[in-house]
C-alpha cells in the first residue's frame, strides 16, 4: 500500500481545484500514470469549467492524453469515500474541508499556481502550464513514490 504523510495506507485520492480544468485533472492523470490501478484517483472542481486546451497540450508533451477529460464538480461525485483529498486552490480547500467534516479522511492543501493568469505569447503561457505540470509531478512523486521503478 502507498502511504503519504497520513498515518494509514492511502487507497483512494481526490484532487480538487477551482474548475477541474487544469490543476486537478493534471494531478489525477499524473498519479494514475505513476500508480495505475494501485489507487483509485478522481478529480473535481468547485465550479463547472471547460477543458483547457493548454492543459491538454502540455500533458500530451509527456505522453498523457487528456482529450477525454470532462470537468466535473463536487456535486457530480458519485462516491465520496476517499482516504485523502488534495486541494490545489484556496477555494477547493474550503470545499474539501466542508466535504470531509463527517468523514475519516485527510485533507492536504498543495498551493498550486493558476497558469491562466499568465499573459503574453503562446509559448510564455505554455511554459506556465508546464511549470504547473512539473510542480505537480514533483509533489506526487514525493508523496506517492514509485517503488522499484524510475522516478521521472
Amino acid at each position: 500500500m502507498l502511504e503519504t504523510e497520513a498515518k494509514y495506507p492511502v487507497t483512494s485520492v481526490l484532487f480538487a481545484c477551482t474548475y477541474n480544468a487544469i490543476r486537478s485533472p493534471m494531478a489525477e492523470a499524473l498519479l494514475k500514470h505513476f500508480h495505475g490501478h494501485r489507487l483509485f484517483v478522481d478529480s473535481v472542481g468547485v465550479r463547472e469549467g471547460d477543458v483547457d486546451p493548454f492543459m491538454v497540450a502540455v500533458m500530451d508533451e509527456i505522453g498523457i492524453d487528456m482529450t477525454r477529460h470532462r470537468p466535473k464538480t463536487f456535486d457530480d461525485l458519485e462516491d465520496t469515500s476517499f482516504d485523502l483529498v488534495v486541494s490545489l486552490s484556496p477555494e477547493a480547500q474550503h470545499r474539501a474541508v466542508e466535504l470531509t467534516r463527517t468523514m475519516a479522511c485527510d485533507v492536504e492543501y498543495w498551493n498550486t499556481f493558476d497558469p491562466t493568469i499568465v499573459e503574453g505569447s503562446r509559448e510564455a503561457r505554455l511554459q506556465a502550464y508546464r511549470d504547473v505540470r512539473d510542480g505537480l509531478q514533483a509533489q506526487i512523486l514525493k508523496h506517492f513514490p514509485v517503488r522499484g521503478g524510475p522516478t521521472v
